[in-house]
């Protein structure tokens, strides 16, 4: 099982490093940092989609490290992370040696850094074999698929029905361009997102960063009648109004805060967004809160 942190704890270093992050910025004013540690949810801030990054790069450790420092400095209490491979589509050998790094660091940040299991749907039973090892004995939080398929594909259902079988969201990629994307041939969108809920309604599907590029707009309404699925707030595009929109269509109960890595970016998303006090604890923490919850053993 993952270890949480105690939420007294928590909560007294998120107080802290979001007091301390807001002066450092000057020019906010003490109602401001009032608001902000008010609109904490009892879960603590969770980031729904981070990474952290392949031991072929040098600076592994140092970077796993400054995404740790800067959730410190942002008030980000936990991160819901996965190691991809730099190449794809990953052999099973190779999504297994993520998946091995992902557990250590799980240990080296304990109650900090959640893990997805990543996978290749294509491998078939080795896939499943992984979700099964990894959610069920070793306490990783949930699945990671990436765009070696179309989350519709029929190879990627025995994934889905294991994610359903331990209660355990599905983190897909996921984006919706008007022009070709040479490099990414199957990447999924809202529509076979929601194509893949009609599915399986019982799966926890998370369809990832809406401000990672593409028409957010479009995905948005994509989702609006997938009930099921949640949609998470990460991605660099600064575009206004994005997640009032969102929570007018789909509903704050279906936002997850992220940031997959463009921290400053999505933080302040969140920070000018204009939402209640209710709404907006939902989408920091703790509707992530709930759909972690939900893991059945």
């Amino acid at each position: 099982m993952t270890e949480l942190p105690d939420p007294e704890t928590s909560s007294r270093r998120s107080f802290l490093t979001r007091s301390a992050s807001l002066a450092a910025l000057g020019g906010l004013t003490a109602s401001t940092v009032e608001r902000s540690v008010a609109a904490e949810p009892a879960s603590g801030v969770i980031d729904a989609h981070a990474h952290l990054n392949h031991r072929s790069r040098d600076s592994w450790e140092a970077d796993d490290r400054a995404l740790i420092d800067a959730a410190d400095r942002l008030g980000i209490d936990r991160l819901c992370c996965s190691i991809l491979t730099p190449k794809r589509p990953s052999t099973a050998d190779g999504f297994r040696e993520c998946n091995r790094w992902m557990l250590d660091a799980m240990k080296r940040f304990p109650g900090r850094v959640l893990g997805y299991c990543y996978v290749n749907p294509g491998c078939g039973a080795e896939a499943v074999d992984e979700v099964r090892r990894c959610v069920g004995d070793l306490g990783f939080i949930g699945v990671k698929l990436y765009n070696e398929y179309f989350c519709t594909d029929p190879i990627v259902f025995p994934v889905i029905e294991a994610a359903i079988e331990f209660g355990v969201p599905i983190l897909q990629h996921a984006g919706h361009a008007h022009h070709p994307l040479p490099g990414q041939p199957r990447i999924s969108d809202g529509g076979r997102i929601a194509e893949l809920a009609a599915r399986y309604p019982e799966a926890k599907l998370i369809c990832a960063h809406i401000c990672g590029g593409g028409d957010w707009e479009w995905t948005i309404k994509a989702l609006r009648h997938s009930p099921s699925v949640f949609l998470d707030t990460s991605g660099s595009v600064p575009d206004d109004a994005v997640i009032e929109m969102a929570v007018r269509v789909i509903g704050a109960d279906r936002l997850l805060f992220a940031c997959d890595s463009s921290m400053t970016t999505s933080v302040g998303r969140m920070r000018g967004a204009d939402l209640s006090t209710e709404d907006r604890a939902k989408i920091m923490g703790a509707n992530m809160a709930k759909i972690l919850a939900g893991k059945k053993r």
